[in-house]
């Protein structure tokens, strides 16, 4: 730990009496602005300024608002005025601070909603979210490699673990190649602020995941109108854009803790950081020690990122409130909610309901990093396995990511092994409330890639296609689709390459037809069918589905809806195997002409009157 935190909390009466024998100012308020015409009419204001808790009363003559209480915390340099605003249209408002021997007047704007809250329209089954890291996407024109008035960082791409230089014009310049590709949402990993200094020993936080700023884009990624810009044209072109959001923990130099708002702002014990154990299963374990729970939900993730209490209720308004802010200003379309279950479980479920009532048609999906299926439906929104409802209407899948990491390895047997560890992972759907709301994915940026160190393209299309097919909402992570490697083994940063031709000086340009590989370029375009043939099919959005149990190494999974079928089949030997059609009668028989059905990969067409021989590791996704 850089330093004990409890210093910060000894000073405050010291730096109170002083305070209160100086003028009075306002640096920031948080939010910067506020939306008039929300189901929730009122508002914190979290007023930053030196002494500030010694103002006495806070008013406005803004016709329709009012204040509703004024809370001083532990530190004088904090104020919360909440405010109602029921009764209040778009304007500036006036704030009139006072305090026994000054008065000072603040300008603060309320906007106009562009669109009610059941408007907006979050991702569901029916979109394929590709992720992607700012930093090692690609760079926009006009990037500087120094911004001022950042604490010390370098950009330097022959360094895994600094910062590369990508940024949100990079990826905007880029939403064309999305489109060719064929997903429907993109997921950027967080895009705020991250005011820290690299280290000594070379690592900086590139990655987004250590806020100094709720309310501002990090600089080196562009501004707050870049992002609206970014997100708007991706409109435009079809594209949702899902953001990524920790409420778990901020980064070390949020303001925050240099100068706590109030003691218990920040998970500490007689003014010491506790380390996480980063085990999440105490949450669900209804045989928990109390010093277990207590280091997952209450540890810090890294000694440079403070882990935050949610149970403080004015922190959480904070949160609550900065999560409808983002919404309403760039118009973002989800939200990945980062380090799910590290959090206070009752404070995430009232965010999460308090969002679902303000926006019924949006989504939010937690990362719940445990392989047992029962554990991540039990985070599901109305789920009978726990005694309190989430409303965390999405869960990630990491079942099917961990039972398909051990299964590329594996030859399928007539029991456990290879593919027979997916159906085994899909028979537990009956614990979920709804499975199309359940984010599966192969890989991502906290684990190795799918091909690790190799290039096994036989056994990634075999992964794809199941992704593309099953009733979850699929997650691609970027660059798959240009067979790009790497494992953590060494560092986190080579499995967060630059994408190739993203950034100046690059010798290739892999956003072009030109510019890859033919292998890549297969790749590519065998994805690409697969993702626009997926867009607005019926039978993967809303079809049943039915799985066959690994037979002679074959695994087969099928999704009807209506009189059409779609039939997703696996080879998960080495070595040449023969699909038996007559034990899929029951998914071949609804009248369709099977004779002549074709592969949507390749374009082939596939004969289903009779048996089918198959090559080792063959993918085939037929419809009919």
């Amino acid at each position: 730990m850089r330093r004990i935190l409890i210093l910060t909390i000894m000073m405050v009466n010291v730096m109170a009496m002083s305070a209160a024998k100086s003028k009075i100012t306002v640096d920031r308020i948080d939010p910067t602005d506020w939306f008039v015409g929300m189901k929730n009419p009122q508002v914190q204001l979290m007023v930053y300024g030196q002494g500030i808790a010694a103002v006495t009363d806070v008013t406005t003559d803004y016709p329709g608002a009012v204040v509703d209480s004024v809370v001083r915390l532990d530190s004088p340099n904090y104020l919360l005025v909440y405010m109602n605003l029921r009764d209040a249209k778009p304007g500036t408002m006036t704030l009139l601070f006072k305090t026994k021997n000054s008065k000072l007047k603040t300008p603060y704007q309320l906007k106009a909603r562009e669109m009610a809250g059941e408007k907006r329209i979050g991702f569901d089954n029916s979109d394929v979210l590709y992720m992607l890291m700012p930093d090692r996407f690609a760079q926009g024109a006009g990037h500087k490699a120094q911004v001022k008035g950042l604490r010390t960082y370098k950009e330097d791409r022959t360094q895994p673990s600094l910062r590369h230089g990508g940024d949100l014009n990079g990826i905007r310049e880029h939403l064309d190649y999305f489109k060719e590709l064929g997903v429907t949402a993109l997921w950027l990993t967080p895009v705020l602020e991250n005011n820290s200094p690299d280290t000594p020993n070379g690592f900086s936080t590139y990655h987004g995941y250590a806020t100094t700023d709720y309310y501002k884009v990090d600089p080196r990624f562009g501004t707050n109108a870049d992002y609206r810009r970014l997100c708007d044209e991706a409109h435009q072109k079809g594209l949702k854009v899902v953001m990524d959001m920790i409420f778990n923990h901020s980064g070390y130099e949020h303001p925050w803790t240099q100068d706590m708002p109030s003691k218990d702002w920040l998970n500490m014990t007689d003014g010491k950081a506790l380390q996480t154990s980063y085990k999440l299963t105490p949450v669900m374990d209804p045989y928990a020690a109390e010093v277990d729970l207590k280091e997952t939900t209450e540890g810090w993730f890294v000694s440079t990122m403070p882990d935050l209490n949610q149970h403080n209720p004015h922190l959480m308004r904070y949160l609550i409130q900065n999560s409808f802010w983002w919404i309403e200003t760039v118009g973002i379309d989800g939200i990945r909610m980062d380090t799910y279950p590290y959090a206070y479980a009752d404070a995430m479920a009232q965010w999460m309901k308090e969002l679902n009532e303000e926006y019924p048609n949006f989504n939010t999906v937690g990362e719940t990093w445990v392989t047992e299926p029962a554990y991540t439906a039990a985070w599901q929104k109305d789920s009978k396995l726990s005694e309190h409802n989430s409303y965390l209407k999405t869960v990630m899948d990491f079942s099917f990511f961990d039972k398909l990491s051990q299964a590329k390895n594996e030859e399928t047997d007539p029991w456990f092994a290879g593919l027979n560890r997916l159906y085994n992972s899909f028979v537990y759907d009956y614990l979920y409330e709804d499975p199309t709301h359940v984010m599966a994915f192969i890989d991502n940026h906290d684990t190795d890639r799918f091909l690790g160190n190799g290039c096994d393209t036989l056994a990634l299309k075999q992964a794809l296609a199941l992704l593309l097919t099953v009733r979850r909402i699929p997650q691609l992570y970027y660059g798959t689709e240009i067979l790009m490697n790497g494992t953590k083994e060494v560092t986190d940063g080579n499995v967060r390459k630059d994408f190739p031709g993203g950034f100046p000086g690059d010798k290739r340009n892999a956003f072009t037809r030109e510019g890859r590989t033919r292998a890549e370029q297969s790749m590519f375009n065998w994805l690409s069918r697969l993702l626009h043939w997926r867009q607005g099919n019926e039978t993967i959005i809303r079809g049943y589905q039915t799985q066959f149990i690994p037979y002679n190494g074959i695994y087969v999974v099928t999704r009807r809806w209506h009189r059409n079928t779609v039939m997703t089949i696996l080879n998960g030997t080495s070595k040449e195997a023969v699909l038996e059609v007559a034990r899929y009668q029951e998914v071949l028989n609804d009248g369709q002409d099977v004779k002549r059905v074709q592969d949507i990969g390749t374009g082939r067409y596939y004969d289903l009157t009779k048996d089918l021989k198959l090559k080792p590791r063959q993918t085939l996704v037929l419809e009919f």
